[in-house]
């Protein structure tokens, strides 16, 4: 098998990242657009030229001052509609830890109860089979309507979409446990609550760990959507609130924040996937 110079992914990749760079630069210095910005909301705002040709998407530079401007201040508070960016991310990921920390509460020894006892499964399969598939947003009237708090509406909204990959995933994973293993620990009497902590969780932990992997990536896309929809702080209510401010830098920028945030949590569990099945 050829084998490659570490340090060559990294050189290609910043190659790909100028490449769409130039791409982007060169794109929005062709494609303009004409602005017509009303008299009395030019004076309102302090802008000049009623009229004139805009870029209709903003430059990459455009882009890296709005970025420099988040990264050199990201938790000022400046009323309701005006915090920065650190602040709308430590809501968003606040709010999707502890919906995804619930969903791992019930979804992981609900999973075990269903991998280990067909009786269980059977009883449970249909409502697993019919309440799946509904999008986590469907819940969300529902939510609020019961509920009456945006902040708890958004993490039952986590909660949700948290659950089913996590009871999927245990479920799948303790059914398959290998039965060598099972029947050595009847043959030695080993209690059942014993046999679920040492023999069961260890085999079953790495496709645990999967299905968290997942969960986590989709509720990071969910809270996104269900905070556009709630208000309040985070970084869908930010990205909202900025188009209706028509500022499009400003959302490119959350789009790339929102990124990189997904990608770190991603990796967190993808490290603490291999840890388990290193141990195993």
């Amino acid at each position: 098998m050829r084998t490659y110079r570490p340090w060559l992914a990294p050189l290609l990749s910043l190659v790909f990242l100028c490449v769409f760079i130039g791409i982007w630069h060169l794109a929005t210095q062709q494609k303009t657009a004409e602005i017509t910005v009303d008299p009395a909301y030019a004076a309102l705002v302090g802008q000049a030229a009623a009229t004139g040709t805009k870029s209709a998407m903003p430059t990459p530079s455009d882009v890296g001052a709005k970025l420099w401007d988040h990264l050199s201040d990201p938790f000022y508070d400046r009323g309701t509609n005006d915090k920065g960016i650190g602040t709308q991310l430590l809501s968003s990921i606040g709010r999707v830890l502890l919906g995804f920390g619930l969903a791992a509460l019930v979804a992981i020894p609900l999973g075990f109860l269903i991998g280990m006892s067909p009786l269980v499964y059977r009883a449970l399969d249909p409502f697993i089979q019919v309440l799946k598939p509904i999008s986590p947003l469907a819940w969300m009237p529902l939510a609020l309507y019961t509920i009456q708090d945006a902040d708890i509406s958004a993490i039952f909204v986590i909660f949700i979409c948290s659950l089913w990959p996590m009871l999927a995933n245990t479920a799948f994973g303790v059914a398959n446990v290998r039965r060598d293993w099972l029947n050595v620990a009847r043959t030695l009497e080993v209690s059942q609550l014993r046999t679920a902590f040492k023999v069961i969780l260890p085999a079953a932990a790495p496709t645990i760990m999967t299905g968290m992997r997942i969960s986590i990536g989709i509720a990071w896309l969910v809270i996104v959507a269900a905070e556009m929809l709630v208000g309040g702080t985070g970084i869908g209510y930010f990205v909202w609130n900025e188009w209706n401010n028509l500022s499009i830098a400003n959302i490119i920028s959350a789009i790339l924040f929102i990124g990189l945030i997904g990608m770190l949590l991603d990796a967190i569990l993808a490290r603490l996937a291999r840890a388990v099945a290193y141990k195993e």
